[in-house]
C-alpha cells in the first residue's frame, strides 16, 4: 500500500497530467484534418472527457468518500464536466479556435460514459455484484 503523499501522487498525478494535455491541445490551432464522418469531432470530445472522468474516478475513489460509489460517479461526472465547459471558454480566446455547445454537451456526455464505465470496472474487476457493493470501500492494495 502507498504512503499518503505516494498515494496522492499516483493517483492524482494522471488527472493532472491529462489535464494539462487537453489545455495544451485546446491551446493550439484546430487540426486541419479531421476524418470527414459525421459528428466525428463530438466522438473524440467525448472520448477525451470519457477518460478523463476515469481518471477522477480512480482519484476519487482514494478519497474518504471512496466507499460511496454513487458519490463518485457523480464527482468524476462533475470535474470532467466543468473542466470540459471551462475548456470549451477557453477556446473561446484561442485563434483559429471556437467554443460550440455541442462540444461542451459532448464533453459531459463522456464525463457520464465514463465514470459509470470505470464504475463497471471496478465492480467488475473487485467481484462486488451486490447493491449493498456501491457504498463498500473497496480493497486499494
Amino acid at each position: 500500500m502507498l504512503s499518503g503523499h505516494k498515494s496522492f501522487f499516483y493517483y492524482w498525478s494522471p488527472v493532472i497530467i491529462y489535464c494539462a494535455l487537453i489545455f495544451y491541445m485546446s491551446s493550439r490551432p484546430a487540426p486541419e484534418s479531421i476524418p470527414k464522418i459525421a459528428h466525428f469531432d463530438k466522438l473524440l470530445h467525448a472520448g477525451a472527457y470519457a477518460l478523463l472522468s476515469a481518471l477522477f474516478f480512480r482519484a476519487y475513489r482514494t478519497t474518504r468518500l471512496g466507499d460511496r460509489l454513487a458519490t463518485v460517479i457523480l464527482l468524476s461526472i462533475l470535474s470532467a464536466g466543468i473542466y470540459g465547459i471551462s475548456d470549451e471558454l477557453h477556446q473561446h480566446f484561442v485563434p483559429s479556435r471556437s467554443a460550440e455547445i455541442q462540444d461542451a454537451l459532448a464533453n459531459i456526455a463522456g464525463s457520464a460514459i465514463g465514470a459509470v464505465a470505470a464504475a463497471a470496472g471496478d465492480l467488475k474487476i473487485h467481484g462486488l455484484t451486490n447493491p449493498k457493493a456501491f457504498y463498500k470501500k473497496t480493497d486499494r492494495s
